[in-house]
């Protein structure tokens, strides 16, 4: 994402990548004013004339925004609202709806940000793609996903034709030299800076003894008890991928649902669900507040946002911190089953 220019309540950004339109389904809500470029149908001629012609014509406008809708399988960001300026013939009134999508430029303005939203945006604009792989692998299978802003995107996944244990094992290096041609494939094509290879036992060592390329030096090994998505999960909490993985948001949701997770199981300084997060939001105990992806989205689809911002307004008022949590990836999908929302303490709350 580029911001072009982020003064007083206006920013203008262009949208570059399909993560940041993820980080702005956080940060465009019902009652912002979204101006841009776009293509409408135009009457041309008076009401009632024969001569009256409909032309499509580029045009920038402005909508004061009603409805948002968003959707990771297509990577647009629509929003919906009441025309409220616009160049040439454009009528004010009408609907209009902007798709914000890669290669998109507009201008978003707020009457207040919240400051999680000037971070939100802030953050979208400085950092880069990620470039970390994480591959788990068996004996004779191993899965490849590429990790995201907003979680990570499995890739491929590859079936080797191994003996099986017990018997003679030489043909695992044509399975290894697979895994290492589909690692070297992507270290070229996403321009990797590490690759995290993981396993059971010893399968990891046996690969890292096959490569001979320059990649070797960007592979961090772990250790997995399983395969596929869950090993991908349980490897983003390993010691040994935690420097590697300490600046990407990722990790950082993963943590905060662990410790919330770990100060529930105590009885301690946590709530869960949104009538004891709103007690304590209240109560000013609030001192990170935890919320999916998909909680905000449904305030947006049943039009209840406006309701639930009031509540993040009184966080930020108390110092308190606000994140939005992924359900791509295993903490995300913990919290959403604890109804989407919850909240780390200052103090232990006594009901």
């Amino acid at each position: 994402m580029k911001l072009l220019s982020f003064q007083k309540a206006e920013a203008k950004i262009t949208i570059e990548h399909a993560d940041d339109v993820y980080f702005l389904s956080q940060i465009v809500t019902a009652g912002d004013v979204v101006r841009g470029k776009t293509i409408r149908k135009i009457k041309i001629g008076d009401e009632g004339d024969r001569k009256q012609s409909i032309v499509k014509k580029a045009v920038s406008i402005a909508i004061t925004v009603e409805k948002i809708s968003f959707s990771k399988s297509v990577d647009a960001l629509r929003v919906s609202g009441v025309i409220t300026a616009g160049t040439g013939d454009v009528q004010k009134g009408e609907h209009h709806t902007f798709s914000l999508e890669p290669g998109v430029t507009f201008t978003l303005v707020k009457l207040g940000w919240l400051s999680f939203q000037r971070k939100r945006l802030q953050e979208a604009a400085s950092e880069e793609v990620s470039k970390i792989l994480i591959c788990v692998m068996d004996r004779d299978e191993a899965q490849f996903a590429l990790l995201k802003k907003y979680g990570y995107k499995m890739l491929s996944s590859i079936r080797g034709k191994v003996p099986k244990k017990g018997m003679d094992e030489s043909n695992t290096g044509g399975f290894y030299g697979e895994v290492i041609s589909k690692l070297e494939d992507y270290d070229k094509r996403f321009d990797l800076v590490t690759m995290v290879v993981a396993s059971p036992a010893f399968w990891k060592e046996d690969l890292l003894k096959e490569i001979t390329s320059d990649i070797k030096k960007k592979i961090i090994l772990a250790t997995c008890n399983s395969g596929g998505e869950n090993g991908i999960n349980e490897v983003l909490k390993r010691p040994e991928v935690k420097a590697a993985l300490q600046q990407d948001r990722i990790a950082k949701e993963a943590r905060l649902v662990d410790e919330l997770l770990v100060e529930i199981s105590k009885q301690a300084k946590a709530v869960y669900g949104i009538r004891e997060t709103k007690q304590a939001i209240e109560s000013g105990a609030v001192l990170d507040l935890l919320v999916t992806d998909r909680y905000i989205k449904e305030l947006h689809e049943n039009e209840k946002y406006a309701n639930f911002e009031t509540l993040l307004k009184i966080v930020e008022q108390g110092k308190g911190n606000i994140h939005i949590i992924s359900i791509d990836h295993d903490g995300g999908k913990k919290l959403q089953g604890l109804g989407g929302i919850g909240a780390l303490l200052r103090f232990q709350l006594k009901y």
